[in-house]
């Protein structure tokens, strides 16, 4: 895993890293390197709405039964079928510190000067995302802003995440 560390500070948000590994089997969703039955839950989770869909398995943010059953099968030894890359990006953020912080944005662009598109909004007690719809060698920018009820602060300085060639 390579882990690039980030000292930017803009809107009271600081982009504490971005991390890219390419992972051993898609089908490890827990982020480890092998196939279990944590694995088979989180799938099952995933598929239910118990937790976020990550899987980037049958497609981005895919979460049915036939991941389900694609997870329960690498788990069993075969092959982790898919139709996508091998990559993540995971990045974390330090939460912000002014009051009336009700969450965060997370947007990608393939320029440092955008655009950016929104990838996910997520609540003041997350301050990390995991990003599992990257395409092996494209270059990625990610901007963070935070979300104060309905208004949103200026984005975080771009940071970079190369994604390696298989």
């Amino acid at each position: 895993m390579r882990q690039f560390l980030i000292s930017t500070l803009t809107a009271g948000l600081f982009v504490g890293s971005v991390s890219v590994w390419a992972q051993t089997s898609p089908c490890a969703l827990t982020g480890d390197a092998t196939v279990s039955s944590a694995d088979v839950q989180a799938a099952i989770n995933m598929s239910i709405g118990i937790s976020t869909c990550n899987a980037n398995i049958a497609g981005p943010n895919v979460c049915n039964a036939i991941v389900v059953q694609r997870v329960i099968n690498a788990s069993m030894g075969q092959t982790c079928l898919t139709s996508t890359g091998l990559h993540v990006v995971s990045l974390s953020w330090a939460a912000s510190t002014s009051s009336g912080v009700t969450g965060y944005q997370v947007s990608r662009g393939t320029s440092s000067s955008g655009p950016f598109t929104l990838l996910a909004s997520v609540g003041t007690t997350t301050t990390s995302y995991l990003d599992t719809t990257v395409v092996s060698g494209t270059t990625y920018y990610y901007v963070v802003a935070t979300v104060a009820g309905s208004s949103v602060s200026a984005n975080t300085t771009p940071v970079t995440a190369p994604i390696p060639t298989p």
